[in-house]
């Protein structure tokens, strides 16, 4: 097994922390209704299903700062480019 694969939390706090690299806060786009609860669900599966959290885990500790882009393995890139085009 890959380093949190399967972990529910580990994946959410990634999917945050992506998303907030990215400068998009997921809590007040779910109350802008720019994303429901279940797509953020849906992000974090995608995340879960993914072999790639160490690589994520990498990124993340690598760059505490903004970033103009997710890594090319991230599996949630699409949805959170859509989301920081909709800020």
């Amino acid at each position: 097994m890959t380093v949190g694969e399967g972990n529910a939390d580990l994946h959410f706090w990634i999917t945050r922390g992506m998303a907030r690299r990215l400068g998009i806060n997921l809590t007040e786009a779910m109350q802008q209704g720019r994303l429901s609860h279940a797509d953020l669900a849906e992000m974090v599966a995608l995340c879960r299903g993914c072999p790639g959290a160490q690589g994520c885990l990498s990124f993340l500790s690598d760059r505490p700062d903004r970033v103009g882009a997710a890594p090319d393995w991230c599996r949630i890139s699409r949805v959170l480019a859509e989301l920081r085009a909709q800020r």
